[in-house]
């Protein structure tokens, strides 16, 4: 049995599905039973659990051998630097005499130490935390999800306009969450002495502009990139609903990439998704 955490958002399922279609055996944890209906209905498990219950996670974990470890985004209208580092301090108790034998987490390019930097500082001290507890750990950092792009999808349609943080040329790796699924899938079905870092992108690397053709395609209209200037990251989050240190956590970590700082990767992992093929898949759903 397979426990994945954050087993109905874009990875997570995505990792449940590929098990799932390999015939494994899987219990997605969720909070709200109703967001894994898709998946039990292909044959999930669904374990209506709080991830900060630690007792009630240890005891998912006892169901399983094997787990995918993912911390859900926090609501960037409070502190999600100090939310985040509470579910990872959360998911590090629950492991302690959980009895699993291997554990895969979800990373990112470029985490780092430090502190209020987003993704980039929680997720290099769940890292650091997993390779310093006694169950095999396997990390998968992945690049820019293209997920975060056609989040916006509604807005792009209806206004033609796509919003960066990001310079519209700047050329950045990015990854589709089946991508990440399918990577972790593998990795927890491999023998448990297979574990370090993996960096997975996709196909090749893209820019803003090349999302905005992206889009352009897949709607059959024009889409012109928004650049938002690096300086105006802080007031443009806040305006988006985020938080004085949510806005700040995010600029600092949006500045990183900017700056190259988060393209560290060597030898990476490619998928196989491309962003043209990504872009019209999300168009297409959300069309039906």
């Amino acid at each position: 049995m397979h426990i994945i955490l954050g087993g109905t958002g874009q990875v997570g399922s995505a990792t449940a599905r590929a098990l799932l279609g390999l015939g494994e055996m899987v219990t997605v944890v969720t909070r709200k039973e109703q967001h894994g209906e898709a998946l039990k209905r292909r044959g999930a498990h669904i374990a209506v659990v709080d991830i900060r219950d630690v007792e009630a996670l240890r005891d998912v974990f006892r169901g399983g051998q094997r787990a995918f470890l993912l911390n859900p985004p926090a609501d960037p209208s409070g502190d999600t630097d100090a939310e985040e580092r509470a579910n990872v301090a959360a998911i590090m108790e629950a492991l302690d005499s959980s009895g699993l034998d291997k554990v895969v987490a979800q990373s990112t390019y470029g985490a780092r130490p430090g502190d209020r930097c987003g993704d980039l500082t929680v997720l290099h001290a769940f890292e650091h935390l997993l390779a310093n507890q006694p169950i095999p750990a396997a990390i998968n950092r992945g690049a820019y999800y293209m997920s975060n792009w056609t989040g916006m999808r509604d807005m792009v349609r209806e206004s033609g306009t796509l919003p960066s943080f990001f310079p519209a040329d700047l050329s950045l790796p990015m990854v589709s969450p089946d991508d990440l699924g399918r990577v972790a899938a593998r990795r927890l079905m491999e023998p448990v002495s297979e574990t370090g870092t993996l960096h997975i992108e996709g196909p090749n690397r893209y820019t803003p502009n090349d999302v905005a053709k992206a889009f352009s395609d897949a709607l059959g209209r024009p889409v012109t990139v928004q650049e938002i200037p690096r300086e105006e990251l802080e007031r443009t989050f806040r305006q988006f609903g985020f938080s004085e240190e949510a806005a700040a956590s995010y600029a600092c970590m949006t500045r990183a990439v900017i700056d190259g700082e988060t393209d560290t990767a060597e030898a990476p992992l490619h998928g196989e998704t491309s962003l043209r093929d990504y872009v019209q898949s999300s168009i297409s759903r959300s069309d039906q």
